[in-house]
């Protein structure tokens, strides 16, 4: 997997990670990842196109 930046709402910060899930809510791709400084998830919106290359 490609390693993506999230942005962490909680924390305030990005980070990198190629650990991350790819989600589909209502025909918009998320990408999904566990954030680095606490127990909560964080979501990146992706585009189809991105999505697709991401899951391979």
């Amino acid at each position: 997997m490609a390693e993506i930046e999230f942005y962490d709402v909680k924390s305030k910060g990005k980070f990198k990670t190629e650990t991350f899930d790819i989600r589909e809510k209502k025909g918009r791709f998320f990408a999904v990842a566990k954030s680095t400084t606490g127990t909560h998830e964080c979501w990146r919106i992706l585009s189809a196109k991105q999505a697709k290359e991401l899951q391979g």
